[in-house]
């Protein structure tokens, strides 16, 4: 062979396949757990409690779409869809850039949760995503006030600053919540703007009918849930797109469980981040909702029905997975945070998403995933870590 001629690269498998089919089972282990065992323990036995409610909302959600009429041979025809893009790896297939949008500021409602002495408003543009899978486009469309994406935005008098943004997690979309859990005005104290998102089907994105806040992202079945979360980089590429058109020096993005997955999902497809910091991210849906009851039960009854097992819907739903695509983004700009106690995303996951980028860092706290032990101190290392990466910001206090 001459020596200018190099022989092909093997590419390895797909983590779909290479991961064990028992990993949503396997034991979770930090070197936080000799430490502080009462805390890891303590936060992990509360979590299995209030995963059990979660689960129960999305069961009950995907049950009735799935179990009607052809909804199975539907899914399964879908999942195989989704499945051979996302073996092809190619992420501007797959995450579609969008766009030029008006995007329009609006006075905040007198009854929406507003910052006390901070200059905000409300951010709306029409949503320019269509689904990618076009036999979904008109049920998908079908959710009028979806279409119609909105932000909350954090400003300083003296212009454009770095800016966070800020994406909440499953249900729980209240920006006052996020607000104050995440300390968001120390962010801006400390010289960042803010920028809280909406993801798609929650909050004022949710049709009047659904009975909580996300329900729709669960309500076509696993295929829309795919949708849902394109839809979502798409729209948070938008958002990206109008900060820097606005004069942000630099842009960087955090979030909690879901909204940790759509931050981390945002480092394969924007190389302009500053920074990405994921919370607590959901890396491997599939895996993770079969370590949940009762949603581990009804995988197992749709492989019985169907033979759609769960190691399909893993490689279905890997189209939006992190894992399934190499960072556009420095990892070295990427900080993943983990609850050591967590039983939600386990830590075995958030190590999964690690391990993909080894160069990323990690840390984690005693805690769970709504009980944050030393929260304090991953707040401090996430502003440590953005100043680094923004070159300092101007400090307020």
């Amino acid at each position: 062979m001459p020596p200018s001629v190099l022989p092909p690269v093997k590419k390895s498998p797909p983590w779909w396949r290479s991961l064990p089919e028992d990993f949503y089972c396997q034991s979770d282990g930090t070197e936080l757990d000799s430490e502080y065992p009462i805390q890891v323990y303590g936060t992990a036995i509360m979590d299995r409690m209030m995963r059990t409610g979660l689960g129960l909302m999305i069961s009950s959600t995907l049950v009735p779409q799935l179990f009607k009429g052809d909804g199975m041979a539907r899914e399964r025809s879908q999942m195989d869809f989704y499945a051979g893009l996302a073996a092809s790896q190619d992420v501007d297939t797959v995450f579609i850039p969008p766009p030029k949008v008006e995007v329009e500021t609006h006075k905040i409602g007198r009854f929406n949760y507003k910052p006390k002495g901070i200059p905000a408003v409300e951010l709306r543009f029409t949503s320019p995503f269509t689904p990618l899978n076009p036999e979904l486009t008109d049920s998908y469309l079908s959710y009028e006030r979806n279409r119609t994406a909105n932000a909350q935005y954090w400003t300083h008098p003296d212009g454009p600053r770095p800016t966070l943004i800020f994406v909440h997690g499953v249900v729980e979309s209240w920006y006052g919540f996020n607000s104050l859990f995440f300390s968001l005005r120390w962010f801006y104290d400390n010289g960042y703007d803010i920028l809280l998102m909406t993801q798609p089907f929650h909050g004022a994105r949710a049709e009047p009918c659904h009975p909580f806040s996300g329900y729709g992202l669960f309500a076509g079945g696993f295929s829309q849930l795919n949708e849902g979360m394109l839809q979502a980089v798409c729209d948070t590429r938008v958002i990206i797109d109008y900060l820097f058109e606005r004069g942000a020096p630099h842009v960087g993005i955090s979030g909690l469980s879901l909204g940790g997955y759509l931050s981390s999902i945002m480092a394969v497809v924007e190389p302009r981040l500053a920074f990405c910091i994921p919370n607590s991210p959901l890396v491997a849906p599939v895996d993770t909702l079969r370590s949940w009851q009762p949603t581990g039960r009804l995988m197992d009854l749709i492989g019985q029905r169907t033979g759609l097992t769960p190691m399909d819907l893993r490689r279905g739903l890997a189209i939006h997975s992190p894992l399934s695509y190499q960072p556009k983004l420095d990892p070295e700009r990427v900080m993943i945070i983990g609850g050591a106690g967590d039983r939600f995303t386990p830590p075995r996951f958030v190590r999964l998403l690690h391990a993909h980028w080894p160069e990323s860092h990690l840390h984690w706290f005693p805690g769970n995933h709504v009980v944050h032990l030393g929260q304090r101190e991953y707040l401090k290392l996430m502003r440590r870590f953005m100043d680094r990466h923004c070159q300092g910001v101007p400090s307020e206090v």
